[in-house]
């Protein structure tokens, strides 16, 4: 049974549990999920604190149980956001002794960090990861991306690739690359680099999900590799003349080879390591 539910016209958007929002940021938060009377984001179930998923479904959401998820928002009711002020924050700093909870849609308005990859920890402002590669942008320095300006210096909505440190770009912009390439294909827009690129930026909070780039869907570049499989010379010129010629050219579509899902796997898993290195004591978030 799919965990969507379709409205009628008409139909009041139901608001997610969790965040307490009808509509927010998909590329943040995820799908909308609804079941059972329950509806939720997919990301504000994984980066809610002490929220974690079973082995049973029973009723709820992507193996989050309805009865876990009513415990997450009554304790959720008496936290408020560090961002908005508004009670209802279910994400809680995970470095230790850090007391500050925000909402999920809130986090990059306020600076926070939320990390796409098991255990799914968030960090707060003050708590968040900062890149440690010593950079500064040249004066005029434009966002390879969208090629407008960047600011003077390192921030939370200004980064550096770590390899090249020549190529700055905005946040979003990046983020918006991420989406679209996914992890098999998402490298620095100006030097190419995948390794160390990847693991920084899934540090930074940046989501780069686990599949093919979006530019592959539907086949749409599939025509690309056809094989012309027809002689259209006006002397055919083959030994065996044009009808052999044409038998030997099948015309069917020659798949160009992909990246192994193996290797993506191995970036993926690198990127987890890393992080787990900078949680060092932190508190663990499911």
């Amino acid at each position: 049974m799919s965990d969507r539910k379709q409205e009628g016209p008409g139909a009041r958007e139901p608001a997610c549990m969790l965040c307490r929002r009808a509509e927010a940021d998909p590329d943040m938060c995820g799908d909308k999920l609804q079941k059972g009377g329950l509806c939720a984001h997919v990301f504000c179930m994984f980066f809610a604190t002490l929220l974690f998923q079973q082995e049973t479904d029973r009723g709820g959401l992507m193996h989050f149980l309805p009865r876990d998820l009513l415990i997450a928002v009554r304790r959720a009711a008496q936290k408020r956001c560090c961002v908005c002020g508004q009670s209802g924050a279910t994400i809680m700093c995970c470095m230790e002794n850090c007391d500050r909870w925000f909402h999920l849609p809130c986090s990059k308005e306020g600076g926070c960090v939320n990390l796409y990859v098991t255990p799914f920890g968030s960090f707060c402002p003050e708590h968040r990861p900062e890149q440690e590669v010593e950079a500064t942008p040249e004066p005029d320095t434009v966002c390879p991306i969208c090629m407008e300006p960047v600011e003077d210096r390192k921030t939370f909505t200004t980064l550096v690739c770590p390899t090249c440190k020549r190529a700055w770009f905005h946040r979003d912009c990046i983020q918006g690359q991420a989406l679209r390439a996914g992890a098999f294909y998402f490298q620095c827009p100006l030097c190419r680099d995948r390794g160390e690129f990847l693991v920084e930026m899934f540090i930074l909070g940046i989501r780069v999900p686990f599949r093919q780039p979006t530019w592959e869907d539907n086949d749409a570049f599939a025509d690309l590799g056809v094989r012309h499989g027809q002689c259209n010379a006006r002397d055919c010129l083959y030994p065996g003349g044009r009808e052999e010629a044409e038998e030997q050219g099948d015309g069917q579509p020659q798949q160009a080879p992909t990246r192994s899902m193996a290797a993506g796997a191995a970036i993926f898993l690198t990127g987890h390591q890393q992080h787990q290195q900078i949680k060092g004591n932190t508190q663990h978030v499911p």
